[in-house]
C-alpha cells in the first residue's frame, strides 16, 4: 500500500504568500526566489493536489478558485505548526513579558497567525500589545515604552535600525456598495476624503501621498473625516460616505479597491517595518522579532527564520 502523500512546506509556504500579495513578482519577493521559480512551484502543487488553485485575471493580478480558497486556510495552519516545531527545537525556551505595538489594521491582518505560533513555542511568554497609529507608537518604543513595533514606512526616526516586512502599492478604497441609490463617493466633487488626522506623523505619509496625488491630477477634494487609526478610516468609507487610502493586503469586509479605469491616479508603494527599542527586553523581544520576520518571509540581521 503506498505510503500519505506529503506536501511541501515551502510550496503551501509560496502559495500563501501569492494568496496574500495578489502577484507572482511580490510573492517571489517575499520568499526570495525568482517569479520563475515560484511559478514552477505553484504547477508542482497544482499537480500534486490535481486541481486550479489560482487563476490569473486579465489585469495581471492572480486570485484563488474555490479550491485555493479552501487550501488557504489550511496551508496557513500547516505552515504555523511547522514553524512552531522548528523553533521549539531550535530556540532555547524563554519567559517573561514582550510589549508589541501595531497599527489596529496590522493587527487585524497580520497579528494572530504569528501569536498563534509563538504561544504555541513560547508558552511561557505573555505578550502585551497595543494598538495605536506608526508616529505614536514610535514615540512610546523611543520613550522605552515598547519593546518591539511594526509600523509603516515614514514614521521611524531617521537613523534608527528597521527591518522591511513587506512592501506594496496603496490604493483607493471605496465601499463595495457606496451608492446604490446615488452618486458613488469616488464620483463627487469635490472628492470627499476619511484621511488620517493633519497632525499624526504615524499616518501623515499616506495622506500626504494621497492628496499629492490628487494636487497633481488636479482633482478637487475635501477630507470629510478624520481618525487616529485606519478602522476609523474606513467607518465613513462603508456607510458610502467617503473613500480612503489604505494597503491593498487586506481589506475589511464590505470595502473593495477602486479600480485604475474608475478615474483616480495611483498612490505609490509603502513599507510595513518593524523596529525594536534600544534596551529591549531579551531574549524574549528576539524570539517575537525573528517570529514576525519569519511569517512575512523576511530573515532577520543575526538569525535564520524558522523554516
Amino acid at each position: 500500500m503506498p505510503g500519505p502523500r506529503a506536501i511541501d512546506p515551502d510550496l503551501l509556504r509560496s502559495f500563501t504568500c501569492i494568496a496574500e500579495e495578489g502577484s507572482f513578482t511580490r510573492a517571489a519577493l517575499r520568499v526570495g526566489r525568482t517569479q520563475a521559480a515560484v511559478s514552477m512551484q505553484m504547477q508542482r502543487l497544482e499537480e500534486l493536489l490535481g486541481v486550479r488553485v489560482l487563476v490569473r485575471s486579465k489585469g495581471g493580478s492572480v486570485g484563488l478558485t474555490a479550491h485555493g480558497r479552501f487550501l488557504l486556510d489550511r496551508a496557513r495552519d500547516m505552515l504555523a505548526a511547522n514553524d512552531g516545531i522548528w523553533t521549539a527545537f531550535r530556540e532555547p525556551e524563554v519567559a517573561g513579558t514582550v510589549r508589541l505595538g501595531t497599527p489596529d489594521d496590522y493587527a487585524l491582518r497580520w497579528l494572530p497567525p504569528i501569536l498563534r505560533g509563538f504561544a504555541d513555542s513560547h508558552p511561557a511568554v505573555e505578550v502585551d500589545v497595543v494598538c495605536m497609529e506608526s508616529g505614536a507608537l514610535v514615540e512610546k518604543l523611543r520613550a522605552g515604552e515598547l519593546d518591539l513595533t511594526l509600523a509603516t514606512e515614514g514614521a521611524a526616526p531617521r537613523g534608527w535600525p528597521t527591518l522591511e516586512l513587506w512592501r506594496g502599492p496603496l490604493g483607493w478604497v471605496t465601499a463595495e456598495n457606496a451608492a446604490p441609490h446615488g452618486v458613488p463617493p469616488h464620483r463627487m466633487d469635490p472628492l470627499p476624503l476619511a484621511l488620517a488626522q493633519k497632525d499624526r506623523p504615524g499616518r501623515c505619509s499616506w495622506r500626504g501621498a494621497a492628496l499629492a496625488a490628487l494636487n497633481a491630477a488636479g482633482r478637487r477634494w475635501r477630507v470629510a473625516y478624520t481618525s487616529d487609526t485606519q478602522i476609523g478610516t474606513h467607518a465613513p468609507v462603508l456607510a458610502g460616505l467617503a473613500i480612503t487610502v489604505s494597503m491593498l493586503a487586506w481589506l475589511p469586509e464590505g470595502l473593495r479597491a477602486l479600480r485604475p479605469e474608475e478615474g483616480l491616479p495611483p498612490l505609490p508603494e509603502f513599507s510595513i517595518l518593524l523596529l525594536e527599542a534600544k534596551n529591549p527586553a531579551q531574549p524574549v523581544t528576539g524570539a517575537l522579532s525573528r517570529r514576525i520576520a519569519a511569517s512575512f518571509g523576511v530573515t532577520p540581521p543575526g538569525g535564520a527564520p524558522p523554516g
